[in-house]
């Protein structure tokens, strides 16, 4: 791309994991982060870990500290001052990031955590175990960064799907010019085996594409004159040329990516809540470790040494750094999953909200069937099925309305040829009328086809009235004002509805379909899908079926339309499905790219694969915070044992949140 590409996804709002956008250590949350207060090591790692600034620096502070050992075995009584020195060495960064943070009046932070408890440590005369504490530190940070950059670079490398140039026309050949300087109407030309830098529609050609690297869709598809291709998907088998519909900084490779970003700035509702609960934790730890340093000597008499080293391992034990990256990483990982197979969510609190849903609301047109009506039956009663079509399909041609562009379709699927029609005229809802090969056809609704034919055959009046009985529209084909064919077309329910919707039943969530349609058709999509139906409702009736199902618990919608704008944004999750209005995408909370309606059960059971991960996360730093803490105040746990507690937290913590990245690679995602 002609742009640096974006850093889509920082692994938590919380900073006390590396990989944050600013790595900042700051419990209080403010982003406003001062970037002089940070060393060039504490800004993650994209590249190989091994290059990176922040292993450097970890590498030799491990080399001093094994100097200062190897040094001290032949001069011991050197040892608390090359001990001395080396803990400080490694411990300037973090003593900036404190000192950066109280002069911005942010006291209790993780940093004060780690300099009050080396300073501790040093002046009780513990200088090798304060030097062991920074490093083991040092390694943690640089842990969660390496794991941590592995959920980053699968939403990053989303932006690595476009080519950095197009094949734009001019004149009689073509221009390679960068993808930020394509706009609207260009006409480029995409080769075999080029991606298609930019969303737009086919203008001439056919061809086989990979849309895998957007939507996940693994089978490739066929795309001909007039449909829309996306950015980023890979041309198989000819040259295309297609039109651009969207600027490089709107086509889907850029929505995905914005929307992610506006996902890492979205904390879900279990983040806030440790938010405000490490605001006063921090501090309470602090006075917590103060209390067991201070009263057993003052008031029983106690060791000052052993309970000062027992007070600081406390401190180190009271590092919410596993507890506070808890539910970010899970959710940072959770979305990274859904993105790279085709689930896009705006914010973790739309993720975990989707796990809470007893009821999922459907809009029919596009929705739960394909929004493109198809024929799905022909009677002919003069000539062969094909003939009857073939006439039809020439006095449709040109025609923008639904049914032409069924029964075009119909005749393209068959490879009929047929002619272009003469004096075309249109009826508007009645008619189209044109001449071909000398005769006068007609393609009609059966009410004004019956008023000019010279007669209706008993055979068409049935299909008509068994047709339209199953919520289908029939249209009867003249030619010479004699019937010689009826056709029915409908929009019919996609390939995997039935299927998604019994997932969802099986996942224990409640199904209704609200359309618009008249209570027929929407009637007999419902009972082919087996899903209750509330039809002919009106915009402002879907909002107050929504509230009425909202009553009964949360409950999402899932549309397309820019009539299902309002339900989507008063539901307690809205889903767009991808190729539906830029209206319905901007204002709902989740997006389908693969316009599957079995993503909306995938978003399901991902919501409460992260809310499950959510809960094992802070069990985790809970449980083993409990349990260091009893073997602190008992004396058995030392100071580089309790560093390494909380460090293994974190990096547990960050590992099992990385397990959801292969969120559908598995039988039980």
């Amino acid at each position: 791309m002609s742009r640096p590409a974006p850093q889509p996804l920082a692994l938590a709002p919380c900073s006390c994991s590396a990989p944050t956008r600013k790595h900042n250590h700051d419990h209080d949350h403010d982003h406003d982060d001062d970037h002089a207060a940070h060393d060039s090591h504490d800004h993650g790692i994209d590249g190989a870990w091994w290059q990176s600034e922040q292993f450097r620096f970890v590498l030799a502070t491990v080399i001093g500290l094994a100097i200062a050992y190897g040094i001290g075995l032949a001069r011991p009584a050197w040892s608390p001052w090359l001990f001395g020195v080396s803990a400080l060495v490694g411990a300037w960064p973090v003593g900036r990031r404190a000192a950066a943070a109280m002069g911005r009046g942010k006291l209790f932070t993780i940093e004060s955590l780690m300099v009050v408890a080396v300073a501790g440590a040093l002046v009780i005369g513990e200088a090798e175990e304060a030097a062991v504490v920074v490093i083991l530190f040092l390694v943690g940070e640089m842990l969660e960064s390496i794991s941590a950059a592995r959920a980053r670079a699968g939403i990053r490398a989303l932006a690595d799907l476009m080519p950095r140039t197009a094949a734009r026309e001019r004149g009689d050949g073509t221009e390679d010019v960068p993808i930020a300087a394509l706009r609207v109407g260009d006409i480029l030309r995409v080769r075999p085996g080029d991606r298609i830098p930019a969303d737009g529609v086919i203008v001439s050609g056919q061809s086989t594409l990979d849309e895998s690297p957007v939507t996940g869709e693994s089978i490739p598809v066929f795309r001909a004159e007039g449909t829309s291709v996306l950015a980023g998907t890979v041309n198989l088998t000819a040259t295309l040329r297609l039109r651009v519909e969207k600027d490089a900084e709107d086509n889907t490779i850029a929505r995905i990516i914005k929307r992610v970003e506006e996902a890492q700035e979205s904390k879900a509702p279990t983040a806030r809540f440790i938010d405000r609960f490490s605001r006063w934790y921090t501090p309470a730890a602090m006075l917590a470790a103060a209390i067991t340093i201070l009263l057993p000597p003052l008031v029983f008499g106690g060791d000052w040494h052993v309970w000062a080293y027992r007070g600081l391992s406390l401190l180190l034990i009271a590092c919410p750094c596993a507890l506070v990256l808890s539910t970010p990483a899970a959710i940072a990982s959770g979305l990274a999953a859904g993105a790279r197979r085709g689930l896009l969510m705006k914010g973790g609190a739309a993720l975990e909200a989707m796990g809470t849903v007893r009821g999922i609301a459907f809009d029919k047109t596009g929705t739960l069937t394909a929004g493109r009506p198809k024929v799905t039956d022909l009677l002919a009663l003069d000539g062969s099925e094909d003939a009857a079509l073939r006439l039809a399909a020439a006095v449709e041609q040109g025609s923008t309305h639904p049914i032409a562009h069924a029964i075009i379709e119909e005749a393209r699927q068959r490879d009929l040829a047929y002619p272009t029609a003469d004096d075309v005229t249109a009826i508007a809802g009645k008619a189209v009328h044109g001449r071909v090969d000398g005769r006068r056809i007609c393609v009609a609704s059966p009410r004004y086809a019956a008023s000019e034919a010279t007669a209706m055959p008993a055979a068409a009046r049935d299909a008509i009235q068994r047709w339209e009985g199953g919520g289908k529209t029939a249209v009867v084909v003249l030619s010479d004002r004699d019937v010689v064919a009826v056709i029915a077309v409908r929009d019919e329910p996609r390939e995997d509805a039935r299927q998604g919707l019994a997932e969802l039943r099986a996942l224990g969530v409640a199904t209704v379909l609200l359309s618009g349609d008249n209570r027929r058709t929407a009637g007999t999509i419902g009972q082919s899908l087996g899903i209750d139906v509330k039809a002919e409702l009106l915009p402002d009736e879907k909002l107050g079926e929504i509230a009425t199902l909202k009553s009964a618990g949360p409950v999402a919608m899932v549309g397309d339309g820019i009539n299902d704008a309002p339900a989507l944004a008063a539901a307690t999750v809205g889903i767009a499905m991808g190729g539906g209005t830029q209206v319905a995408l901007e204002t709902a909370d989740a997006a389908l790219l693969r316009d599957r309606v079995r993503g909306v059960a995938e978003l399901v059971r991902l919501s409460r694969t992260t809310l499950a991960n959510i809960h094992q996360n802070i069990a985790i730093s809970l449980g083993l915070k409990a349990v260091f803490l009893a073997t602190t105040l008992m004396g058995t746990t030392t100071m580089w044992m309790a560093i390494l507690a909380d460090t293994g937290a974190t990096v547990i913590v960050t590992l099992n949140a990385l397990r959801l990245l292969r969120f559908g690679l598995r039988s039980d995602a």
